[in-house]
């Protein structure tokens, strides 16, 4: 496996490139553009610059998380295949400049969704936190959205753009009629036209699962569990049309037994990219974020590691949404000092597991 750790650019990370490369048996960031719109051309000579900082500090850029699915895509509108054409030859670009996985994510409206971010904790550190009772609650999901990206502070949501956020009741409006039956169809129609300009550039589309994994204020999300994780699979077949394995966003879902679907979609090489954290359920349809050590939570991340390992996955791992500790200030999730510890953690548990092996 190669661990890598999630930056958002040196314009909107306060985490500099050098701290993120002392961090041992680290190889390379997952980044992004993030000011480019969905939709939008990547231009090259800002790739390459990104590249160029990357390499520059020791570190590589493989993975890019994410190139946003513009939302007329997930509609099926019309105008999809202006944004199609835009992506097929922002794939092209990004390939040619080394990335081998784009991490990206299919859900309607909203990314990754929470209702607190920066819940205390006993420990003292605050986490992020989902509540199904307050979303219930929720009469005005554009007053939702204000609160939310208010309490991001100064820091931008990633997956939350602006763009987007301020047409939330048109967006709405338009998904309506659009059922999880539609949603799988127009996701078939979007892989259908990336996925030849991924193989012959040989970069694999990974998506990621819906977090939460279950629909969300009316809207239908379909990369929640296992049958639907093989139904994406098989829209189209082919080892570029990958998976992103997110053990706190699938195992918000008690039912989905996260080392069970490595064995299978991993012993088919099908998964690209690893999200590995650890959720702590405080009760039905509630969760809050936790460190990386299995006790502090309620996934066992030592039996998600030897997963992996049993089935030779030799893709990208990053650690995810740390706690805020020892007073840092930051992006919510996205600090540096919890997510060194959880790549520190991932690291002695994969060493652990390979010497056992020997």
């Amino acid at each position: 496996m190669k661990m890598t750790f999630r930056w958002y650019g040196s314009q909107m990370d306060p985490i500099p490139l050098r701290y993120i490369r002392q961090i041992p048996n680290m190889s390379g960031v997952v980044t992004s553009l993030m000011d480019m719109p969905a939709g939008a051309l990547w231009p090259t000579e800002r790739i390459q610059a990104m590249k160029e900082e990357v390499n520059a500090a020791g570190l590589e850029m493989e993975v890019i998380e994410s190139v946003n699915v513009h939302e007329d895509i997930k509609l099926g509108l019309p105008s999809r295949d202006e944004y199609i054409d835009n992506y097929r030859e922002t794939v092209r670009r990004l390939g040619r400049a080394g990335v081998k996985v784009i991490c990206y994510n299919f859900m309607p409206v909203f990314d990754w969704t929470r209702t607190d971010l920066a819940k205390p904790r006993p420990d003292g550190s605050t986490v992020l936190a989902y509540d199904q009772s307050v979303i219930d609650r929720i009469t005005d999901p554009q007053a939702f959205a204000d609160q939310i990206q208010q309490g991001a502070g100064e820091f931008e949501m990633a997956g939350w753009e602006p763009e987007r956020m301020k047409e939330l009741k048109e967006l709405f409006t338009r998904y309506k009629s659009v059922s999880h039956e539609d949603l799988f169809a127009h996701l078939e129609y979007f892989l259908k036209a990336v996925i030849p300009v991924c193989e012959e550039y040989g970069v694999t589309m990974a998506i990621h699962p819906d977090d939460p994994p279950w629909d969300l204020f009316g809207l239908p999300r379909i990369y929640t569990c296992r049958e639907n994780m093989r139904r994406i699979l098989e829209l189209v077949d082919s080892p570029c049309n990958s998976l992103t394995l997110c053990s706190g966003s699938l195992g918000s879902n008690p039912n989905n037994d996260i080392p069970a679907l490595v064995r299978e979609f991993g012993g088919e090489g099908r998964i690209a990219f690893a999200h590995v954290r650890n959720i702590q359920f405080t009760g039905p349809g509630r969760f809050e974020e936790a460190a990386h050590f299995s006790a502090d939570g309620s996934l066992d991340l030592y039996e998600i590691m030897k997963a992996l390992y049993d089935v030779g996955f030799q893709g990208y791992i990053r650690p995810d949404h740390g706690r805020m500790i020892w007073d840092e200030k930051g992006r919510a999730g996205y600090g540096l000092y919890d997510r060194a510890l959880g790549a520190s953690y991932l690291n002695g548990l994969w060493e652990a597991i390979r010497k056992d092996h020997r």
